[in-house]
């Protein structure tokens, strides 16, 4: 596939996670994709996912626990088979009402015309606060 391809899958996978078309996007990858965001103490969303099967939970726990309020990949920089994406994004997760604003950077590996890695990688220390639940005395 050319670097031009595999751009634009990426992109395209980040317009159907903006419209909601998870089920969209899981088409998008392959059946033994590699996907992985950081620890976060308290998100049921964090770690290392394998397989389409789990990455479709990875997306259900994600929605489950966040409200992203603004999410914009800005910056897609590809070579061969690999789209490294810089962006930032603002989120409020439901359970605590704490928010937090992060830049991050995607890491995809693109074969074949499918996604077949991302790697996440964003300030988890500050999601890790906004995750925080209070302590009981």
């Amino acid at each position: 596939m050319s670097e031009n391809t595999n751009t634009q899958i990426v992109q395209d996978a980040y317009q159907r996670f903006g419209s909601g078309d998870v089920a969209g996007l899981l088409t998008l990858l392959s059946e033994n994709v590699e996907w992985t965001v950081p620890e976060i103490e308290n998100a049921p969303f964090a770690g290392r996912r394998h397989g389409i099967q789990k990455v479709g939970e990875f997306f259900k726990a994600l929605s489950a626990a966040e409200d992203i309020t603004r999410f914009e990949p800005l910056e897609f920089i590809t070579e061969n088979d690999r789209v490294v994406v810089l962006g930032e994004s603002a989120v409020t997760v439901r359970e605590t009402g704490r928010s937090y604003e992060t830049n991050w950077v995607h890491v995809f590996s693109v074969r074949d015309g499918k996604i077949t890695e991302f790697t996440e990688y964003f300030d988890n220390a500050a999601a890790t606060r906004a995750f925080q639940k209070t302590a009981v005395a």
